[in-house]
């Protein structure tokens, strides 16, 4: 019971300082915005809200002002068996990527923001 309050209390400490370090958009002009909005379309991100690694995710989609679709695979039973049954695993963050009919999970928070970076930071 206390290693889960200890818990709790850690990762609430860990989204309360990433809300007010939170890094400042990239700024780009409408149309580029645009297009980046409708690039993310077919992005979902899987993930836990104290999760240290998915706040770290969260944080670099922020800075590229990536408007992704946030998927509580702790708390949202169906979006938690999504994660199981059609990406193999109940691991955060997991970044699903539609594109061309085809679904690809992506797991780990370094190569997920590797992949956004060299996605997004250029437009």
């Amino acid at each position: 019971m206390i290693v889960k309050a200890l818990r709790v209390g850690l990762g609430q400490l860990i989204v309360f300082l990433d809300w007010i370090s939170r890094p400042a958009k990239h700024k780009r002009d409408a149309a580029a915005q645009a297009k980046v909005e409708q690039a993310a379309k077919g992005l979902s991100l899987y993930q836990f809200h104290a999760c240290p690694f998915c706040v770290k995710t969260r944080r670099a989609l922020h800075k590229l002002n990536v408007p992704v679709a946030l998927r509580d695979a702790k708390n949202n039973e169906q979006d938690r068996q999504a994660l199981l049954t059609e990406g193999g695993k109940i691991k955060v963050p997991c970044l699903r990527i539609e594109e061309d009919g085809k679904t690809t999970w992506m797991y780990e928070s370094k190569v997920i923001i590797d992949y956004l970076n060299k996605r997004f930071s250029a437009v």
